[in-house]
């Protein structure tokens, strides 16, 4: 996913240089942020299997992971809450002109290709300009509300002008493909033309049913000027990048000032959330210190011991306050942004491979160590790839682990599924 940079650091913990400034990141950071599986991890089944059984015994009161069995390569496990890898890329901002070569122009355009989902940043409280300059805090909700619009139209603006730019290039050629060989010829030269930027050949389906639905006077592709080619990259944009938008520093905006662009988004099957970025930050700081009980997507937290041993008095206030501001927004919003943009706008689940179908484990022993984030229609051979190719190549079979039943490499896995998979050595 491509996000930006304060939203980055909160997201993943990484520590990156942050400035008040445009063009403070140049290279991409990227990082990795640990969301909560969007079901119970099976281990909280296994557990109560294993109790059924008289094989283990309840959860006591002191038991720090409450009642979590499985043991994570990487995230955590607690009270059968899951955490999983998602990897975040973060790039410098986007000016007006990128597409013709303005500030990092099509580097930054090119990092796009890089990720399946773009959330954008904006400044619900119109502290920076379009350019990202600071010019202090904004008291006029109308003209926050009318810089949100202007930073999502220019990115949209300057993706749809790039893939333009991309299509226009060769299109007297596509055209001849066409009349030779019909829309399938489009298909195909779209995808040519677009393969670099990711975009699958659905997708390019899609943009193509979308446009002609919208442009049914459009006639042949042959006959198409630079408007209706502008058109089109608009839909390709859309299938291809699908922008949600973070609207940040909502903390501090005078209003709702997202509220008009969220309900215009909704209608358009994207997603835009107010988010408290710098509050994030603080917060997940203040929980590695062991200050807070808090983690990603909490909508509240508590001040531990040593946090009320060692915070000033003047620190525990700003937390009561921060407490009382997220009970209002249903949390900073970070980490259910990036939630609800990986399993209900893209779809994604989360398998978890094992080699020991039985106990749920791998060859050491260790229970449920893998968490994986794979498309929804992922079958069982494309999860094999996705652990190793090797273990793609040589697919035999694979076996349910719930149900124990033995599924092909066609079988599309659900939500949670527990995958053991028998593969040529």
């Amino acid at each position: 996913m491509l996000v930006s940079l304060h939203f980055f650091s909160a997201a993943t913990q990484s520590k990156v240089d942050i400035a008040n400034y445009p063009f403070c990141t140049i290279d991409p950071n990227v990082g990795v942020a640990f969301l909560p599986a969007p079901l119970t991890c099976p281990c909280a089944e296994l557990r109560q299997m294993k109790e059924e059984d008289g094989r283990l015994e309840p959860v006591s009161d002191d038991d720090p992971r409450v009642g979590s069995l499985c043991e994570p390569r990487t995230g955590s496990c607690v009270a059968h809450k899951r955490l999983v890898p998602v990897f975040l890329v973060d790039v410098a901002g986007l000016v007006p002109g990128a597409h013709a070569g303005k500030g990092r122009g099509n580097a930054f355009l090119s990092d796009l290709a890089r990720c399946d989902a773009l959330i954008q940043v904006v400044d619900a409280a119109g502290t920076t300009d379009i350019e990202g300059n600071p010019i202090g805090v904004s008291d006029s909700e109308e003209d926050c509300v009318a810089s949100i619009k202007q930073e999502r139209d220019f990115l949209v603006e300057e993706i749809t002008a790039w893939i333009h730019g991309i299509i226009e290039d060769g299109w007297v050629r596509g055209a001849r493909r066409v009349q030779a060989e019909g829309e399938k010829g489009l298909v195909d030269h779209l995808n040519e033309k677009l393969s670099g930027l990711g975009a699958s050949t659905t997708q390019i389906k899609i943009a193509l049913e979308s446009f002609t639905s919208a442009e049914p006077e459009a006639g042949q592709p042959w006959d198409w000027g630079i408007g209706f080619k502008k058109i089109l990259a608009s839909h390709l944009r859309k299938a291809i990048f699908p922008i949600h938008i973070a609207a940040n520093k909502a903390e501090i905006a005078p209003g709702e000032t997202w509220k008009e662009l969220q309900e215009e988004m909704s209608n358009q099957g994207a997603i835009l959330m107010p988010t408290m970025a710098d509050a994030e930050l603080g917060l997940r700081r203040a929980g590695a210190m062991k200050f807070i009980d808090y983690g990603a997507g909490d909508i509240d937290f508590e001040i531990t011991k040593l946090g009320k041993q060692r915070l000033k008095a003047a620190q525990v206030t700003a937390l009561e306050a921060m407490k009382d501001t997220m009970k209002g927004f249903g949390g900073t919003g970070v980490a259910t942004l990036i939630s609800k943009v990986l399993y209900e706008s893209l779809g994604h689940i989360v398998a978890y491979p094992v080699q020991d179908e039985t106990h749920w484990c791998d060859g050491e022993g260790k229970i449920l160590p893998d968490a994986l984030v794979i498309p929804g229609d992922s079958t069982s051979k494309q999860l094999a790839y996705s652990v190793h190719s090797d273990l793609g190549d040589g697919f035999i079979k694979a076996i349910d682990g719930k149900s124990k039943r033995v599924i092909g490499a066609d079988h599309e896995l659900s939500d949670g599924d527990v995958i053991k998979i028998h593969s040529k050595s």
